[in-house]
């Protein structure tokens, strides 16, 4: 049995980060590049990861991909792999929120909540986890919604199913890639703050769950961007299919 507590070094890893252009991505990424990982930063957004890639310098490499179809995905992880090597550390972040309830939401926007929060994830990992097995070695975050918990106070019904589903999904992988030296894990925020809630909610929606949550205020993008990187620590090796809540105590399990 190897016997390495302490794991594989953080310095020089390859991360791939989606939605990287929003605040959250933004944060993580930021976060990961000071830590020494080097960073595929992915967004439908070309224009904010190149920003951000410039900024942070080094070697991370900007993508511009629609993550929800499977051409869309493989041409990501091919650029990743192009550009910085194989994805080590992947990190499912990219996702759109809608506050719109069962009978307000139709056909096309439940294939597009889906498809952005869900398929996307599912579509990376199938193309990254053989290589993580065959190295004995990865991370995957999937970043959920305390909405996956109770079904969303303001959220929507794709939204909270596509959530739902991704736990399912982070459950199955943890299970399947843990002799691999692979963990799985989620985080499960709730009203991080940024354009997906400032944009999505009314101001007196904003007020009143501001009220609700127990801390008395929202998330902030680097407590967020925290977790990430606690999941993916070297010495976090032995967590995995866990969801990490971050929620301020608003939903307590």
């Amino acid at each position: 049995m190897k016997d390495d507590k302490e794991g594989p070094p953080a310095k020089g890893r390859v991360a791939m980060l989606t939605g990287a252009g929003g605040r959250m991505g933004e944060a993580t990424a930021r976060k990961l590049a000071a830590e020494g990982y080097r960073l595929a930063l992915v967004d439908r957004n070309a224009e904010a990861v190149e920003r951000l890639a410039a900024e942070l310098g080094g070697d991370h490499i900007a993508i511009a991909a629609d993550l929800s179809t499977p051409d869309g995905a493989a041409q990501a992880v091919a650029k990743c792999e192009a550009g910085c090597g194989p994805v080590e550390i992947l990190i499912n972040n990219a996702g759109i929120f809608t506050p719109a309830k069962l009978e307000q939401t139709t056909d096309a926007e439940w294939r597009r909540v889906l498809s952005v929060n869900l398929d996307s994830s599912f579509y990376l990992s199938r193309l990254v986890v053989p290589g993580m097995k065959s190295r004995r070695f990865g991370r995957i975050v999937n970043v959920g919604s305390m909405a996956m918990k109770n079904g969303g106070l303001t959220a929507g019904t794709a939204y909270a199913v596509s959530k739902g589903a991704l736990g399912a999904f982070t459950f199955s992988l943890a299970r399947e890639c843990a002799p691999f030296g692979i963990t799985v894990n989620a985080i499960a925020p709730a009203y991080v703050e940024g354009p997906m809630i400032t944009e999505g909610l009314s101001p007196e929606q904003l007020e009143a769950v501001c009220r609700q949550i127990p801390v008395g205020r929202f998330c902030q993008p680097e407590e967020f961007a925290h977790c990430v990187a606690f999941l993916i620590a070297p010495l976090s090796g032995f967590i995995t299919g866990e969801i990490l809540d971050l929620n301020g105590g608003l939903h307590l399990d």
